[in-house]
């Protein structure tokens, strides 16, 4: 009996047992499975070494350069860019061309995208000088392969540049003049944009009216001309509360002058946060602006109630923005009307406002969405310190948006909004003028930034001829092998000027060596003269940020020993090919034209 049942027990235990094993066994198949399912395959690579990768590279190089090389100067050609769906475009501006070219082959591909990172870091920083820094880059490339295939070492001789680099920076600083009046701005915006007086003359204009500091906006016109409309005072986004305050009824507006204006960042719902400040307000006989969070329920309907008896001339306008913005934003009213900002976080409260808190507004109008502040009571003093530390948030900030808000914030504080509304009889028209003078306003707040030199190309030619003399001070000789591939460098822009005018560039170069430093070539009128005195002027930080991209990228070039692209798989194209079907050329059916 106990033999059977020890028997018993044994086969129990083997079973438990193989199943156990069973059940691991499973797991692991499991997991096999689980890894086989997720596992991630690389796709494979095409490596190109030394000359040969460079040789391609710098083909794809003069490919983009070429492109772009053709729009430069004031006889440049136009561009005509496919697009995916619509009429081509027919464009002038570097950057939107270098953008657009993506080559088949890869290798060449990558070294076309280096030279449209020159013109996009150019762009970024002042907005024009991009088929110059692009022209600049090819031509430094183009030596220094030359000298690093010679033998030279590529890390000197891209410390020879770098070091070149900053020297001749530092000497446009030094022989930069700064704008001296209307004029100036005018030359500036006109050379930009393609020997266009009109958009010189409105540019400057709308400078003129909204200062330095102020805002110039591009927009799409109704009409077929182009106009600049300047906004004068302080626009904020927010319209009246209630309909019920519009004192015009024709125009569905509400209009006030020697308005008293009150800040806050609190809710009003009850009466009797509001009635103080309305008490002393009716004994005063001025018209009340509120601006606040927001008023709702018993405050809304007594202030309604009081303006429909013709007892308060008064208007309430939600507070603009969100968050932080938003408290910064009331700041930035309570500054400009002289008022003091009511803010819960300091423990204040509008029952307890005085009359002396409130600000004073020479004229305001608000419409259902907006509303614009005209203020004269403003300390000068206490806008410059505001603009200032704006300015100082602005130089920190990395964010497109956070720029483009606090542009605006200075621009409501310090000066104002001109907004050129572009008018054209045709889409590609439109577009090409658009960008022309995107191009000329950028150019025109670089120019009062850093100030002007001479345009044509002049600037670098004569920047050239300083090289030589620093090129001595250079310890090594590979070093001194950097600085010539500058020197042979910066005489690309006037010669292609000249070239793209249909005059020889190298008999042109060669007659403005030796030469003052305003002389250069005006390609428009075929003559060589004072370029300060013609009006063909350049900013000098379009210059400068040309200058410092080309030697940057020319630097990495040199550098560059091995490129890694993806391999073409012939299947995968075909599959992709076989995937579209009977589709034609921009996505459209086969046989269907827009």
């Amino acid at each position: 009996m106990q033999t059977q049942l020890a028997g018993a027990n044994q086969s129990q235990a083997a079973t438990q047992l193989a199943g156990r094993r069973s059940n691991a066994q499973t797991r692991q198949a499991a997991k096999r499975g689980c890894r086989s399912r997720t596992a991630v395959r690389a796709e494979s690579k095409d490596i190109t070494f030394d000359q040969d990768a460079r040789k391609r590279m710098q083909i794809g190089i003069n490919k983009l350069a070429d492109a772009v090389g053709v729009t430069l100067g004031p006889r440049g050609r136009n561009v005509v860019l496919e697009q995916a769906y619509g009429v081509p475009q027919v464009i002038n501006d570097g950057v939107s061309i270098a953008r657009a070219i993506e080559l088949e082959d890869a290798v060449e591909n990558a070294g076309a995208q280096l030279i449209k990172e020159v013109a996009g870091r150019t762009n970024d920083a002042a907005g024009d000088g991009t088929t110059t820094a692009s022209v600049l880059a090819r031509e430094m490339i183009h030596f220094g392969l030359q000298a690093v295939s010679a033998g030279a070492n590529p890390i000197a001789v891209k410390k020879g540049i770098d070091k070149t680099c900053a020297f001749l920076v530092e000497k446009l600083r030094e022989k930069a003049q700064q704008i001296s009046g209307p004029k100036d701005i005018k030359s500036v915006a006109t050379i930009s944009a393609g020997n266009d007086e009109l958009v010189g003359t409105m540019i400057a204009e709308a400078l003129d009216k909204v200062g330095a500091d102020g805002v110039l906006s591009i927009e799409t016109s109704n009409s077929l001309e182009t106009t600049v409309e300047v906004q004068e005072g302080m626009e904020i986004d927010r319209g009246y509360i209630s309909p019920q305050f519009i004192t015009n009824q024709e125009r569905m507006t509400v209009e006030m002058e020697n308005c008293r204006v009150l800040v806050s960042d609190q809710k009003i719902e009850q009466m009797k946060d509001i009635l103080p400040v309305l008490e002393q307000i009716t004994r005063q006989n001025q018209p009340l602006l509120i601006v606040t969070e927001d008023i709702t329920g018993e405050a809304l309907a007594t202030l309604v109630v009081n303006k429909l008896r013709g007892i308060l001339n008064v208007v309430a306008i939600k507070a603009p923005g969100f968050g932080e913005r938003r408290k910064a934003l009331l700041q930035d009213i309570a500054i400009v009307t002289g008022a003091e900002y009511i803010s819960k976080d300091l423990g204040m409260k509008i029952a307890d406002t005085q009359m002396e808190q409130l600000g004073i507004a020479r004229k305001v109008k608000v419409i259902s969405n907006s509303t614009t502040l005209i203020a004269d009571a403003a300390n000068k003093e206490d806008i410059s310190m505001r603009v200032k530390q704006i300015k100082k948030e602005l130089s920190e900030t990395d964010s497109v948006y956070d720029t483009e808000k606090l542009s605006e914030r200075i621009a409501k504080l310090a000066g104002g909004v001109a907004v050129i509304k572009v008018g054209a009889a045709t889409e590609t028209e439109l577009e090409d003028r658009k960008l022309r003078i995107e191009d000329a306003k950028n150019a025109t707040f670089a120019a009062v930034e850093e100030g002007i030199v001479p345009g044509g190309g002049a600037v670098f030619l004569h920047l050239s001829e300083l090289v030589s003399g620093f090129k001595d001070s250079l310890p090594l000789g590979e070093e001194q092998l950097g600085a010539e591939i500058v020197f042979k460098s910066l005489s690309a822009p006037a010669r292609l000027i000249a070239n793209n005018a249909g005059v020889e560039g190298d008999v042109i170069v060669e007659k403005l060596f030796g030469q003052a430093w305003e002389q250069g070539y005006n390609a428009m009128d075929d003559r060589i003269e004072n370029l300060m005195e013609a009006g063909i002027i350049d900013p000098a930080k379009v210059t400068r940020s040309a200058l410092m991209n080309a030697c940057g990228i020319a630097g990495i070039m040199l550098t560059t020993q091995a490129v890694m692209v993806e391999k073409k798989d012939p299947k995968s194209a075909a599959n992709a090919q076989a995937a579209m079907g009977g589709m034609g050329a921009g996505g459209m059916p086969a046989g269907m034209t827009m």
